[in-house]
Parts: C-alpha cells; sequence; structure tokens
C-alpha cells in the first residue's frame, strides 16, 4: 500500500482520539455543531491515552526527589523515566541532558542564559517570537527571511563566514514555521554552523508533533518544544541536548533541587554546591504531571507510527490547500513556495476581508476555531504580507472594524487527531463566507471581532 493510498484509507488511519472530540458549541444562526479544533498550532487538545495515563496515576501523586515514602518513591520513578522516554524520543545522544521547563519559551530563555561570554547568536527574522527575542544578553544578528531552503543555508553561512571574532556562537532555527508550516533544512543548517564553529538549537515546537525529531541525524545540539503543542497539556516543556553550557551556568533559578549542598561560610554568609545535571536548571517542585504528560505522548505517537500520522496529516493538507486554491479571492502565504513540504499549519488572507472579521465568523457561524492575528511571528507575517516593517499588528486582532484592511492573517492548523469532517467544513465554510458574505452582523471589543448583539 503506497502512502497516499495509506492517507485515504481511514480504517488505517483513522485520527487519534483527543478531548473535546464530541464538544458541541452554539451558532448565532442558531442551533448547535460539533466544534472544529482547527487552531493546532496554538494548543492540540490533549489525547484521550494522555489524559487516561494522567488520570491514572493523579492518585498516587507525592513529591519528587525529597520524600522516603511509596508515593514520593513511585513519583520520582515515573518522573525519571519520564525523562528517559523524552530523551528515546528525541533520539538523544548518550551524554545527552533532557531537562523540564514550562514551555519551548521557556527552555529558549534558560538556553539564553547558558551562552558563554561572548556568545553570538544568529536567528532569521522568521522564526516565533519565543525563539527571536530571548537572546537580549548576546550580540544577536538578525537574518533576512529566505525565500528558498538553500538561500537559509547560503544565508546563514556567509553570515557566519562574516563573523568576528571568532568566539562561541549559536543559530536558533525553527523546525516548521508557525506561521506557513513550512519544513526548515535543519539537517543543512546544522552542517553549516558546525562548519563554522557554531552550535545550533532547534526550534521543534511545530515539528515534533507532526514528524519524528532524531537529535542524531539532524546533528543539532539542542532541541526545545512544548507539552501543549504535542497533545500534552498542564505547563511543560523541553530543552534537551549537550551538557556542558548547562552545566557551566548558573541555575536557572535558584533554590531547592537545584542544589546538591548548601553550608554556612566563617564569613556568615552562605556556601552552595550545585548539581551538573538537569537537577541544576529544574529547582522547586517540579511539574511532575506535565513531565509525564509529555511522555505519555511521546509514547502514543511512536505507537501510532510517524509514517502513518504523516500520511494522514499530508491527506489533510492537500484538502485544506485544494479547496482554498478553488477561491481567487484567497491568498495563501508561503516564502517558500507550493512544493515546500509543510506540516498542518496553513495562514491566509483572503481578498475584501478584515481577518479578525472572518475568523469571528467562521466561529460564530460554523463552530470552527481558527487563528487570526500576527501569530506572535510579526516581523515574518509582515513580510509575507509585503507590510513596511513599522506598520502596526498585535499577536491578536488590530482595532479594525470588519471589512477594513487590517495587518493580520488568519491561520488553520490541524494534526493527529482531526477527521477529515472538520478541514471539510472549513473549506465549505471559506467557500460561502466569500461568495455569500456573512449572515451576522459583527462590531470590535476589546480589540476582537465579536457578534453583534
Amino acid at each position: 500500500m503506497s502512502v497516499l493510498t495509506a492517507a485515504a484509507d481511514q480504517s488505517v488511519c483513522a485520527p487519534l482520539p483527543v478531548l473535546g472530540r464530541d464538544v458541541t458549541v452554539p451558532l448565532v444562526t442558531g442551533g448547535e455543531v460539533t466544534y472544529a479544533a482547527l487552531d493546532y498550532a496554538a494548543s492540540a487538545p490533549a489525547l484521550q491515552r494522555v489524559w487516561d495515563d494522567v488520570a491514572a496515576y493523579a492518585p498516587y501523586y507525592g513529591s519528587v526527589h525529597r520524600g522516603a515514602g511509596y508515593l514520593s518513591q513511585l513519583s520520582t520513578d515515573l518522573f525519571e523515566n519520564a525523562r528517559r522516554t523524552v530523551a528515546e524520543f528525541l533520539d538523544c545522544r548518550p551524554a545527552d541532558q533532557v531537562v523540564f521547563t514550562r514551555s519551548t519559551t521557556d527552555s529558549l530563555n534558560l538556553l539564553a542564559r547558558a551562552l558563554p561570554a561572548d556568545c553570538q547568536v544568529f536567528v532569521f527574522e522568521t522564526e516565533h517570537h519565543a525563539s527571536l527575542l530571548p537572546w537580549r544578553d548576546a550580540q544577536v544578528t538578525f537574518l533576512d527571511a529566505p525565500r528558498t531552503p538553500r538561500q537559509a543555508v547560503k544565508t546563514l553561512e556567509r553570515a557566519l563566514a562574516d563573523r568576528a571574532p571568532q568566539g562561541p556562537a549559536l543559530v536558533c532555527v525553527t523546525g516548521a514555521s508557525n506561521v506557513t508550516g513550512e519544513l526548515w533544512p535543519v539537517r543543512e543548517l546544522a552542517a553549516a554552523a558546525h562548519a563554522h564553529g557554531a552550535r545550533i538549537v532547534l526550534d521543534a515546537a511545530q515539528l515534533a508533533p507532526h514528524h519524528p525529531v532524531s537529535v542524531r541525524e539532524l546533528d543539532v545540539d539542542w532541541v526545545a518544544f512544548s507539552g501543549h503543542k504535542l497533545y500534552a497539556p498542564f505547563g511543560s516543556g523541553v530543552l534537551a541536548g549537550r551538557a556542558d553550557w548547562l552545566a557551566a551556568a548558573a541555575p536557572y533559578l535558584a533554590g531547592g533541587g537545584a542544589s546538591r549542598k548548601v553550608s554556612r561560610r566563617e564569613d556568615g554568609g552562605v556556601a552552595v554546591e550545585w548539581h551538573e545535571s538537569a537537577a541544576r536548571h529544574e529547582a522547586g517542585s517540579p511539574n511532575v504531571i506535565g513531565a509525564y504528560s509529555i511522555a505519555s505522548a511521546c509514547k502514543a505517537l511512536t505507537e501510532a507510527g510517524f509514517d502513518t500520522l504523516v500520511a494522514r496529516e499530508q491527506h489533510l493538507i492537500d484538502t485544506v490547500r485544494a479547496g482554498l486554491a478553488e477561491v481567487p479571492q484567497v491568498r495563501i502565504l508561503s516564502l517558500f513556495g507550493d512544493d515546500a513540504p509543510r506540516v498542518g499549519v496553513i495562514s491566509f488572507v483572503v481578498e475584501g476581508w478584515n481577518s479578525s472579521h472572518f475568523a469571528a465568523a467562521l466561529s460564530a457561524e460554523y463552530g470552527i476555531g481558527v487563528r487570526d492575528g500576527l501569530f506572535c511571528a510579526h516581523p515574518l507575517v509582515r513580510t509575507l504580507l509585503g507590510a513596511d516593517p513599522g506598520t502596526q499588528g498585535e499577536c491578536g486582532a488590530p482595532e479594525a472594524a470588519p471589512g477594513e484592511k487590517s495587518l493580520n492573517a488568519i491561520r488553520v492548523s490541524f494534526g493527529a487527531g482531526t477527521p477529515d469532517e472538520h478541514v471539510e467544513r472549513f473549506v465549505r465554510a471559506v467557500r460561502e463566507l466569500v461568495r455569500d458574505g456573512a449572515k451576522w452582523r459583527y462590531r470590535t471589543e476589546d480589540g476582537r471581532c465579536v457578534p453583534a448583539v
């Protein structure tokens, strides 16, 4: 059976069960409809498997690393086993560390705090703010948006070759764009970084839920991702990779768990010996349930098989892109072109529509949840829209009335839990809204476009 045949075979490629799949929402035009969650790129619904695993563990919850009791020992084993599961999921090297954080943003801020003195950072303007902004104490070179994967590699090579002095350097790059869904040439960028004596961190927030991520094969130094995009809620994230910079840096947070030994000095002060393991940057009571939920999601995706998941998602991508292509007023945003490989993230604008108005109508009249705005990737969306860099725009909807031109776009995103009906309803809704207009009146309230009461 070919990949495309498998993608069309729903008995083989049924969506994975997720929470909320049967939730109904009211429509302003009357009645209710099953909610179509098409905002996976912001937060994916929790896998039912993850929720069941967490519910089964919850009665046994106990303090981690600090108790002699049975529940504490059980919770400690579960927490450390979760670390090993994540390392296996990412195909980490034997010496790599897995640090549990709150999110991708937290992971990259942690790494930013661990940079050696005089480290230079290279980052494309196309990054999500989580990987664009943390490097405040470093010398940062922002690279222009490339228009092909090859151009991305060449741009990085030139920038690294021109850097001076030749001290420590770090490249930060996304694996899949949270705006266009396009896959970036991570392996080639890693090779370019290493050829010029730099290290590289991969923002896999949008990649890990859709494609396998191998630290070894991609040859990246670190990888960061969030649980809430990997079908695992509870505010958890991961930074995995080389231990040396992390071990040499001051603890991300100072407190219990990060310290191995604390004693009073003769001068009245306090002497601290910090852990050199991942615990060095995990001070305080850890988010055990968050870490366990990530591990559960890693197991669920691995057992489902990424070949099957990727094939089914490609079927959904093809459905959406083909449907939008039939509407001349729709323009899909892209850096690398129509043929670029991508995950289930598609952003677009509709001629004659304020994007916030269009997204509000999708929700209120069709029960479809999408995203509108600049998607916390302002420079990239401005570039894709051809806007002046200083033009106003926000992550959410700007103060613009329905029908007015606005600097924002619409994003539809989906994944392993998305039924065919959701994307089919979305395509139908886009077609009807463009052809017939909205059935309801809308107004701007607190920066959001909402149905007028």
